[in-house]
């Protein structure tokens, strides 16, 4: 990293924001209540606000979102004329799934032999909270802050229960800026820094399929008595072609990616693909992630193998998530996908179908003057590389919502969570350089906007 007087703060700050880092990793902020106690949000929603109050923020607020989680408001004004940017990151945290799979403690801040630091909500998304407070810190020592900064840090991201979202559509006011830094993407790989310019949208629904009035004996009745959980396979296998790529009838899904390619080699390595697997769908990789609908079974509700009976299932169901490429709308998305599950229900079985969450595809403007300034800061932090521009086939939501509420705002979409980082997974982690150096990326982003 070229020396420079923001570079030399954030390295001078990075033993405080392990410290810190550590801190907020050790609540067990997830949005599910019946998982984890509220009081654990609560508690990491309370850490950000003292937070941001230290850092000279003003009108700092815990916001009560209807969905019944907080997310954490605060703003620090700028010179008289200059522009607002509002920052977004996320505290709540995906739960820590089978935790004798961790090599360390997932909530205890831990760093391996690899230098990486590890712990749930290291790169998503509580390093982004740490990463704008390190841009801001920097800014403040070296001449101060030339923008006004709103930070908001949402407390049910993972959920996809859509707070914050209906939160912003009822106080349109309030995140109002000319530009917003979502702090929740991720650079292609460590060391090339990248803005994500596309999301994928998102719509989960949960599907009950019945039966029977009670469960039979197999011996007695299986062969005649209709199994709700064949059914249910039958319906789940439906949404899949011979080589795997998604098919929901009336859904499109054959668009190409024109940008950054993802090379399959790689991509089997980081996802951590099993030697003689093969991978599913058609085209390139890029074009399957990033740019084409994707159907996973997120789970199903049926008798575990161990203290199963030999019975034909009455009923059995599943929750399915449907990811949605860019020009998609997910409204008409989830209508497909409902109507798709009925009509390949067998057996004139009943069957449900509850939307859980929904969330629409992004799509950025590269070409604005922002992405310009990011574009020149992202090459000084990492020392004259050029910034690529990926797709996420991931969904965040809020940025639409944010785009229809504001839209002469710019958007764009950096973060922590590059491939290594194995977020929503066991062992998630961050890198210290990367949270450095896109931090100084940040910092040196909003003084060349301002002076745009």
């Amino acid at each position: 990293m070229s020396p420079n007087p923001i570079a030399e703060t954030v390295a001078s700050l990075m033993p405080g924001a392990r410290t810190e880092l550590a801190e907020l990793v050790a609540f067990k902020s997830v949005a599910d209540f019946d998982q984890f106690p509220k009081s654990e949000s609560e508690g990491a929603a309370n850490w950000v606000a003292d937070a941001l109050r230290a850092e000279g923020f003003q009108d700092v607020a815990l916001l009560d979102t209807p969905d019944g989680t907080q997310s954490v408001y605060g703003f620090l004004p700028g010179p008289e004329g200059a522009p607002t940017v509002l920052l977004y990151a996320h505290y709540d945290v995906q739960p820590p799934l089978d935790e004798s799979a961790w090599v360390t403690p997932p909530f205890e801040l831990t760093e391996r032999e690899d230098g990486r630091w590890y712990g749930r909500g290291a790169a998503d998304c509580k390093g982004g909270v740490l990463m704008h407070l390190l841009a801001v810190r920097a800014l403040k020592a070296d001449g101060g802050v030339p923008v006004s900064v709103k930070v908001i840090a949402e407390g049910s991201e993972e959920q996809g229960t859509g707070g914050l979202e209906r939160y912003a559509e009822q106080h349109p006011e309030l995140l109002k800026a000319d530009t917003i830094v979502i702090g929740d993407a991720g650079n292609f790989r460590v060391g090339l820094p990248t803005a994500t310019s596309t999301l994928r949208g998102m719509t989960l629904v949960r599907v009950q399929v019945d039966t029977l009035g009670g469960n039979l004996h197999s011996g007695q009745f299986g062969g005649a008595a209709p199994d709700a959980l064949a059914a249910l396979v039958r319906v789940l296998d439906s949404l899949r072609a011979e080589d795997g790529s998604t098919t929901v009838d009336g859904l499109a899904g054959d668009a190409v990616w024109d940008g950054l390619q993802y090379d399959e080699g790689q991509f089997r390595e980081d996802a951590k693909v099993i030697d003689g697997v093969e991978l599913i769908g058609s085209g390139t990789v890029a074009d399957r992630i990033w740019a084409r609908p994707a159907v996973t079974v997120l789970g199903i509700d049926c008798p575990p193998v161990v203290g199963a009976t030999p019975s034909v299932q009455a009923g059995a169901r599943a929750l399915i998530s449907l990811r949605v490429p860019p020009g998609t709308d997910a409204v008409e998305a989830t209508k497909l996908l409902v109507a798709h599950i009925e009509s390949h229900t067998p057996w004139g079985a009943r069957v449900q179908v509850e939307q859980i969450g929904q969330g629409q595809a992004f799509r950025a403007n590269t070409e604005s003057p922002a992405y310009a300034a990011m574009t020149e800061a992202m090459s000084l932090a990492y020392d004259g590389q050029e910034m690529q521009y990926a797709g996420q086939g991931g969904s965040i939501p809020l940025c639409n919502t944010l785009a229809s509420l504001y839209p002469e705002a710019e958007i764009l979409l950096i973060g922590l969570s590059e491939p290594e980082a194995q977020i929503h997974a066991v062992n998630e982690s961050v890198s210290p350089e990367e949270l450095e150096r896109l931090s100084v990326a940040e910092a040196l982003f909003l003084q060349k906007y301002a002076a745009i």
